[in-house]
């Protein structure tokens, strides 16, 4: 269960957090066919990069689409990764960039609406109705970059610190962002009586 708690603070709630820590080296091995070296990267980041891709498409089945096109270009191009202390911020480059390109090549730039996740029995990460809900709320509601920060943080488990070092955003911005969220849900879900 993805834990969505909208409280002003971190420390009064419990949620899947650990901290990111990318092995730059498994790039290289990764660049020389390791595929332990893939699946030990996959398994590290899969939830973060869901979790950033999510935010920018709004919808589950492109984000599963991308996701997987993202990990088959980070095998693909992981030879021409220049260590810098950013492992996290290149990978949501390229998803980023392979999501702009999937809009460029279907010609799809009008977002056509959020898939009802309610009753979707797809959407794997979000099991608990009442999370789905937020989420699908979360979609509809917020802008990209506050979707994003939110997202990162519920569903990844990443720390502000972390998100604003990946995102290149000041830390104060990061969590102003976050807190600014929160407060769009909790009074969007308050209009709909389900927060009190």
């Amino acid at each position: 269960m993805i834990l969505f708690v909208l409280t002003d603070g971190d420390s009064s709630h419990k949620s899947y957090k650990r901290q990111l820590n990318i092995d730059e080296s498994l790039f290289e091995r990764i660049g020389n066919d390791d595929m332990d070296a893939f699946e030990s990267l996959y398994n590290l980041t899969e939830r973060t990069m869901y979790a950033y891709i999510l935010s920018i498409v709004r919808n589950h089945e492109d984000t599963l689409d991308i996701l997987q096109e993202t990990y088959l270009k980070i095998r693909a191009a992981a030879h021409l990764y220049k260590p810098m202390g950013k492992p996290l911020a290149w990978m949501f480059t390229i998803a980023r960039n392979l999501h702009l390109s999937n809009l460029r090549s279907e010609q799809r730039y009008a977002y056509e609406g959020t898939v009802e996740l309610e009753n979707s029995l797809q959407f794997s990460y979000v099991t608990d109705p009442e999370d789905k809900i937020v989420l699908e709320t979360t979609l509809e509601i917020l802008a990209e970059d506050e979707r994003l920060i939110v997202l990162l943080h519920a569903v990844s488990g990443m720390k502000h610190k972390e998100i604003a070092i990946n995102l290149g955003i000041p830390l104060s911005t990061a969590l102003s962002k976050y807190h600014r969220a929160l407060k769009k849900l909790k009074d969007n879900l308050r209009e709909e009586e389900w927060f009190r």
